[in-house]
């Protein structure tokens, strides 16, 4: 083969496929368990994923990812996820790929519109016959006065 370079694809809805080129990850020396491997081995991932100028993710869906994603999310639009759980680096890399995912697939529901409805008649009534009926409650507690 010559200089024919492939990069690998992402699939993360039948919609959406992301390069892993668009992906960045780095990596860092983790706290919790390990041992001495805590101490000398880069186990914890941070991945990092531009939505904003990602050109294969829809506009509508980078909107509700930013809302979903919360302070995960820079000011640039830049997904920053960390993964740190697992012992090694390579469970790390998958646990914080498999958390992007989700969260993109969480983002591509469409939440359906609310429609604003009445209350109805009997639940109208109900609501009166106990506000006066709390009502009388109330005003049997108040002091007798001699007429």
């Amino acid at each position: 083969m010559s200089g024919l370079f492939i990069s690998a694809m992402i699939t993360v809805t039948p919609h959406i496929i992301l390069h892993e080129d668009e992906i960045e990850e780095s990596f860092m020396r983790a706290s919790g368990p390990g041992g001495q491997n805590v101490n000398k081995v880069e186990t914890a991932v941070q991945l990092r994923f531009d939505a904003k100028s990602s050109p294969n993710l829809p506009r509508s869906v980078y909107f509700r990812l930013a809302r979903l994603a919360g302070q995960k999310m820079t000011k640039e639009g830049v997904l920053v996820i960390t993964a740190s759980e697992h012992r090694s680096q390579d469970r790390n890399r998958k646990a914080a790929l498999d958390r992007l995912i989700q969260l993109i697939q969480q983002a591509t529901i469409v939440p359906k519109k609310r429609k604003p409805t009445k209350p109805t008649y009997a639940s109208k009534q109900r609501r009166l016959k106990k506000k006066s009926e709390r009502g009388e409650i109330k005003k049997n507690r108040r002091s007798v006065r001699p007429d």
